[in-house]
């Protein structure tokens, strides 16, 4: 995914970074971690990837509740 928002471009040294893309497809399935954060680090990170990204709730297959980060648009 090309990044559009400057700063995170400078802090990242990239406009191309890896992104989750919606498929519609409820078996699709990404590789991952889940990590326990802070109210003050979801702050952190939706300030940080505000312009290009929207904090969404997902399903795990663990049946765990978590976020993920999708696309805008």
């Amino acid at each position: 995914m090309t990044i559009t928002n400057p700063e995170v471009i400078r802090l990242s040294g990239s406009a191309e970074h890896p992104g989750l893309v919606r498929t519609g497809n409820p078996e699709a399935q990404v590789a991952g971690a889940a990590l326990t954060v802070s109210e003050r680090d979801l702050v952190a990170a939706d300030s940080y990837e505000a312009a290009d990204y929207v904090r969404t709730p997902v399903r795990l297959r663990s049946g765990r509740e978590a976020f993920v980060y999708l696309p805008r648009g």
